[in-house]
């Protein structure tokens, strides 16, 4: 097993997919919905647009021929019938041989400015979330690469950019709109106590949420960028690393660590995101990192939403791939060094025979979950500031792994802890035909 490159979450669609209905089934499931539902809404067919939209994923082996995509243009439509943005890379967990519904048309961003809020549709993708956000001199915290979808990273914690200062994006939402299981509509908040705990890293178990309101930050200028390097400079990037993940204290300064190995090349690309909340990084807190020689560097002053677009994450749109996790507690030059090692073996590996294999280091400061006021679905346990890492191997025994990198067989105890119970008899409450079931992901 290996990972394949990175930034995995679920995008801007959401699935409710037939998966186990035989073809006259599904095929009749389409009309009965092109039937019910309001002129806002549509069902498409194969050879008509929008459906290659509506079915394709940012890894091709996370596709499938649907017999139909419907797109439910209101919150009442999809209560009558249910992808989100398709960055999955699990098979089956947003993609269907039945009807796929893709929440495309749930496209809104609002912008309150007296409740510092925004509400924004989850068929959006978070760069044009942050593009829209950008002339109110605010932002959210979401996704650090572009086309990764609103929906899934919402639902299953959301790691960002923004997390040292802000927390996770499920420590910064204010309300879901949910169509509940049995197809009505109902606006989640705090008050709502145990689905709103179960909709913050649950995933899509309590139904599918059609909008996130969110609250906003100011933003302003930012630095960072690209950086690649040779292979020859491995020592001093790894000692650089870690020299950042245990002496940077300062929540505006954030870093991930790429390193690909491509099979066509028989060599290995390390490269660094590196970002700061500010149109200038103090002295000292990159420093080594521009010291290291580099093959290119893109990194300069600019704006939020250009900084997203700096990340390599759809250089590999449209590969076979798959993605797994473990958490890390704290980082050494011995761990990165067997990280090295890893990728090198799975990615020169004929027998595996893929591309190239990427394996991504991402160092939060311990405080990351430290933002929330009260309990999430995920992270289980707010007592250690474990971080995600995309890598195959053992990682910390206790440490719970991030849903929306863990791969499909990922067994849910590893994910939830002892939050398990208590999701399972929310689920129980919630949904007790199980018509959930139906879609795909990680099932209570």
């Amino acid at each position: 097993m290996t990972v394949f490159r990175s930034l995995c979450v679920l995008l801007p669609w959401a699935v409710l997919s037939a998966a186990t209905a035989s073809p006259t089934s599904a095929a009749d499931a389409c009309q009965r919905i092109a039937a019910s539902v309001s002129t806002s809404s549509g069902v498409y067919y194969p050879g008509t647009l929008p459906y290659p939209r509506d079915v394709t994923h940012w890894a091709s082996s996370s596709s499938q021929n649907a017999t139909c995509s419907f797109e439910p243009g209101t919150a009442e439509d999809l209560g009558k019938a249910v992808k989100g943005g398709g960055h999955t890379t699990n098979p089956g967990f947003s993609s269907t041989t039945g009807v796929q519904i893709a929440l495309s048309r749930f496209s809104d961003v609002v912008y309150d400015q007296e409740s510092q809020t925004a509400t924004i549709g989850a068929g959006l993708t978070w760069d044009t979330v942050y593009a829209a956000l950008e002339p109110f001199g605010v932002n959210v915290v979401g996704a650090r690469g572009p086309g990764v979808g609103v929906g899934g990273l919402s639902l299953g914690g959301g790691y960002s950019y923004l997390t040292n200062q802000y927390g996770l994006t499920v420590d910064t939402v204010q309300a879901y709109e949910l169509v509940m299981p049995n197809g009505t509509v109902k606006n989640v908040t705090a008050q709502d106590q145990d689905l709103f705990f179960g909709l913050r890293g649950g995933l899509n178990n309590f139904g599918i949420v059609t909008r996130f309101t969110l609250r906003t930050f100011p933003q302003g200028q930012v630095w960072g960028g690209f950086i690649t390097y040779s292979p020859d400079n491995i020592g001093s990037l790894n000692q650089a690393i870690v020299n950042f993940a245990s002496n940077t204290t300062d929540p505006k300064a954030a870093l991930m660590i790429t390193y690909d190995y491509f099979l066509s090349r028989k060599s290995l690309g390390p490269s660094a995101l590196v970002f700061y909340d500010a149109p200038s990084p103090p002295a000292g807190v990159f420093d080594e990192f521009l010291a290291i020689p580099y093959l290119v560097k893109n990194v300069s002053t600019m704006s939020f939403p250009a900084l997203i677009q700096t990340s390599m994450a759809n250089a590999t749109y449209g590969s076979r791939a798959i993605f797994d996790t473990i958490s890390v507690l704290n980082y050494s030059v011995p761990f990165l060094n067997a990280v090295v090692n890893e990728t090198t073996f799975w990615g020169s590996s004929s027998t595996l025979g893929a591309e190239f294999a990427s394996y991504v280091v991402e160092p939060f400061l311990p405080s990351l979950y430290n933002h929330a006021s009260s309990p999430s679905a995920f992270p289980p346990t707010r007592a250690n500031g474990f971080t995600p890492l995309k890598f195959t191997t053992p990682g910390a025994p206790q440490a719970p792994r991030y849903p929306n990198y863990a791969i499909f067989d990922t067994p849910l105890e590893l994910i939830y802890g002892d939050n398990l119970p208590r999701l399972r008899s929310l689920q129980r409450q919630v949904d007790p035909e199980h018509v959930m079931g139906l879609t795909g992901g990680f099932r209570f």
